[in-house]
């Protein structure tokens, strides 16, 4: 039984042999010559190396062959099954539609530019990120800098130089679209200044002194008081934290912030810094909502608004710790909290230098 099993395999062996030799022959009178393929080893980790070990025993030996034995003429590729088709950077200026829970950070990580670029770029939102608001459209600049929309008379020159940025920057932004021997800017177009800024716009109340009488400013609001207060609590020089809470909800100090926006709950109590008189108490037409502004009688005044109702009035005494009113959302305010400012004879400074 054994015996004829040997002989029955042989017999197949042998055949089978002679029909990959009739082949072979066929293929070289023929002169067809079958592709060598290479494979970069170096770009292959552990299970792949084993992988082509397996199946190497079943290809052609031309598979792997080495670089001598090749013919001359032969057209060779190599594989490297780690392609990586690079991502090219975004070039050109998109639209954005803001959705609920957006906030200006946010959009700007997104897209990797600064948050300063969304303000500089898009004049609905006045400088003010508290403006921002669902279904608005952002125009989102590609890189950070200033998108401008061309009005009559622009001129890159002019844009450099009202943005702080580099002519060549301007011209050789590829969405431009700009000639470099004659960059015509066309009206209503909207141009990218790569690496642009200026100064911001902003709306804020104007220091209102207590010890004389003051022109009311002009649409402040029915909150502004008429000053020309005598005498009156003056404060210490130190300030204690506006509420109970003592950290953000909202923005932070910056450039176009100069405030805190602190976490505070709908209705809680909010507190007078530092002792003083009230120079503004109601309604702010500025975007504060309900605001108290307190003057300390020594150079500083602090500022409290989108409160959901105030508790003093004009001229009145406070002292630290002194109850102001109630947090609220009033105003340019998307949720509950308490912005707050600390003013130095017309300078808003930074809040986190002075709290304890």
């Amino acid at each position: 039984m054994l015996r004829s099993l040997i002989v029955r395999y042989s017999v197949h062996i042998v055949l089978i042999l002679i029909v990959v030799g009739a082949i072979g022959v066929y293929a070289s009178e023929l002169d067809i010559r079958f592709p060598t393929i290479l494979i970069d080893y170096s770009k292959l980790d552990q299970p792949e190396l084993e992988s082509l070990k397996d199946t190497s025993n079943t290809i052609n030996s031309g598979v792997l062959a080495p670089e001598s034995s090749r013919p001359s003429d032969q057209i060779t590729r190599t594989i490297n099954i780690r392609t990586h088709i690079p991502s090219r950077p975004r070039q050109e200026v998109i639209t954005y539609v803001v959705r609920s829970g957006d906030t200006l950070f946010g959009i700007s990580e997104k897209y990797g530019i600064t948050p300063e670029t969304i303000l500089w770029s898009n004049p609905i939102l006045k400088d003010d990120p508290h403006l921002l608001r669902p279904d608005q459209k952002l125009l989102i600049s590609p890189v950070t800098g200033v998108l401008r929309i061309v009005y009559e008379g622009d001129t890159v020159e002019g844009l450099a130089s009202v943005y702080r940025a580099d002519v060549e920057d301007i011209i050789n932004w590829p969405s431009n679209y700009l000639d470099s021997e004659n960059p015509e800017l066309i009206e209503g177009d909207v141009i990218v200044v790569p690496g642009g800024e200026r100064d911001f716009v902003q709306w804020t109340v104007p220091r209102l002194a207590r010890g004389k009488r003051n022109p009311l400013p002009i649409g402040a609001g029915p909150g502004a008081c008429s000053g020309g207060y005598q005498g009156g609590a003056v404060g210490s020089g130190g300030f204690i934290w506006p509420v109970g809470n003592h950290y953000l909800s909202g923005l932070n100090y910056s450039g176009y912030h100069p405030a805190l926006d602190i976490a505070a709950g709908y209705g809680v109590p909010i507190y007078s810094s530092d002792g003083g008189v009230v120079v503004f108490a109601g309604w702010s037409n500025w975007g504060y909502g309900y605001m108290v502004v307190v003057d300390h009688g020594n150079g500083w005044q602090t500022l409290y608004s989108h409160l959901s109702q105030w508790n003093v009035s004009c001229g009145q005494s406070v002292y630290q710790g002194n109850i102001l009113g109630l947090a609220g959302s009033t105003g340019n305010s998307s949720g509950p909290h308490l912005h707050f400012e600390i003013n130095y004879q017309g300078a808003r400074l930074n809040p986190w230098n002075y709290l304890p």
